[in-house]
């Protein structure tokens, strides 16, 4: 039986598979959302569920995970590309 890796949500702590979750990452100063999971760089992840979007940028989440303030605009990005990913399946 094949290890499956698993990450922890910054939101609500709960364990899920590597592939099911989406890893932020800072890299050269910068916040990206990592697709692949392969970049350099400090990572953090987020499940994404809705409960957990709601909850993101009330509990400064990724300012934890990064242990620094993170700007407004990196929460709106993580939580548009779950927006974005619901209109896909909409539409």
């Amino acid at each position: 039986m094949k290890h499956i890796p698993q990450r922890t949500c910054i939101c609500c702590r709960k364990k899920f598979a590597k592939e099911q979750v989406l890893r932020i990452v800072k890299y050269n100063g910068q916040f990206l959302i990592d697709e692949n999971q392969k970049h350099d760089g400090r990572g953090a992840y987020f499940c994404g569920s809705e409960e957990c979007q709601k909850k993101l940028l009330k509990s400064r989440g990724l300012d934890r995970a990064f242990k620094e303030r993170v700007n407004e605009s990196v929460y709106q990005l993580v939580l548009n590309h779950f927006t974005d990913k619901k209109d896909d399946e909409n539409g």
